[in-house]
Formats: C-alpha cells, structure tokens, sequence
C-alpha cells in the first residue's frame, strides 16, 4: 500500500485520477475513505492526492498527534510527491490542517479551500467532543453513538431513509480500519488546543471557505468569521447542505470545489 514513513510513523496516501493535483485533508475521525462520494466527479478533473491522518485509518494511530504534527505529515507527502503550489481543500479538522499547512509552508499551496472549518473550535464544541470521546470507549453502544454523531453532520432527511441510515452504521460497524478510542481521543485534544485566529491575516494564497447552510456543528458564522479574517477570501454557502456537504451533496460540492480550484 503507497505510505511515507517518517520518525516511526506511517502516513496512508491514495492517487485518483489525472491531471493538476489536488490534496483533500479530512476531518476528525475520517480518512481517505471519506472522500469516496467525491472522487469520482474531482478525479476527472484532478490528480486527486488523499491520506488518512495520523490516528485514524490505516496511518499510524497509536502516536502523538497535532494540527501541527498533521500538516507536517502533509508536508512530507507533498515533498515526496515533488509538489509544491498544490491546490488544498480541507474539511472541518482538515480545514484546520489546511490552514496551518499554508501558515508554515505558503511555497506549497497555490490555492487553500476550508470547508464547514473554523481558525479555533468553539468552547461547546471542545465539551461535546471530549464527552464523544469518553462515549466512543463503550463499544457496545457504538451504533448509539453512530446515529449521535451522525445527526450533527447530516441534514435531518437523511434519517428519514431507514435503510439508507442501516447501511451507514453498518458500514462503519464493520470498517475493516477502524478508528481506536485513544486515537479518537487524541485528535479531539489536538483540535481543542488549536487556534489560529491571530495568524489569518497571514493567508496570502487564494482561499476559498464554504460553509453549509444547514451545518449545526459549525454554522455558518463561523464560516463568516473565518472569511473576513483572511485577505480577499472567497465565501461561498451550500443552503441544503449540513456539516459533511461532501457526504450528501456530492455533485454541488465538486461543481463548487472545481470552480475555485
């Protein structure tokens, strides 16, 4: 399987597709696998370059982790592919990632897209995690708390398809890489203490931020909030669309992303 190994960790990548290269960076508790809805439409377009973040997927999960440490791992896979001036797009934790990617090593990203992200969590949300965290660890409510998480990324119409909803806690039930509860736990820590507010002034490549409508875990204020700090930054809101706009809104979201990247 392609993977960069670096100081005792191992960091998973995926190539899809021809093209301009693009690197997606996905969000807390999600790997590569979460773009699956998207790469089709993305990879006829771009060479569309995905990789499980430290402590989720099949990349290392038993290690010390920060948005930091993220974004260096995103380094090193950039370096090993030879690229620089890569478009960038990151979702939710990933946008945190993204950002500090473009903060530390601006030579690498030509155009930086946030997606339903944030510079700094918000205090309900830090609480909420660290309570899904502790949570996570019983695994015999593991399908509870699927459905619990699952109602604040997806719009309320998702539910309303029984099988489609069975499918989805069945699919993470038995993903052949799951996510332990230590490494849930670190990359809920390593978002609590990220904050880059101060430092948005300092974006200085084209940045795109697309917030989602329906989006109650970071709504769309904070999308706001998050464009008006960095130079010339591009809003763009998907009404319809609830926290994971990638998962439910595929076609709009590779229409949007395409056109900015």
């Amino acid at each position: 399987m392609p993977a960069i190994s670096h100081d005792g960790i191992e960091i998973y990548y995926e190539l899809h597709g021809s093209g301009p290269p693009l690197l997606l960076i996905a969000g807390l508790a999600s790997d590569s696998q979460s773009w699956l809805p998207v790469l089709p439409g993305l990879a006829e377009r771009y060479q569309v370059i995905v990789l499980d973040n430290r402590c989720v997927g099949r990349s290392t999960q038993e290690c010390e982790t920060s948005i930091a440490l993220m974004a260096e791992d995103c380094r090193l896979l950039l370096d090993h592919l030879g690229l620089e001036g890569v478009p960038v797009a990151g979702h939710s934790m990933g946008g945190m990632v993204a950002l500090e990617l473009a903060l530390r090593y601006p030579r690498l990203v030509g155009k930086l897209a946030l997606i339903a992200s944030t510079a700094c969590n918000p205090v309900r949300n830090n609480l909420m995690f660290g309570d899904w965290a502790d949570w996570y660890e019983d695994s015999d409510k593991r399908p509870a708390w699927l459905r619990m998480v699952l109602a604040w990324v997806l719009t309320p119409e998702f539910f309303d398809n029984l099988r489609m909803l069975e499918y989805a806690i069945n699919y993470q039930l038995d993903y052949p890489w799951p996510q332990s509860a230590a490494a849930f736990r670190r990359q809920v820590h390593a978002i609590a203490a990220y904050d880059v507010t101060d430092r948005l002034p300092l974006i200085s490549m084209p940045t795109f931020v697309l917030a989602a409508g329906r989006d109650i875990l970071l709504p769309p204020p904070c999308s706001q909030q998050l464009a008006s700090r960095i130079p010339g930054a591009q809003l763009m809101v998907l009404e319809d669309a609830a926290h994971s706009i990638h998962s439910e809104y595929a076609e709009e979201f590779v229409r949007l992303l395409s056109s900015v990247m």
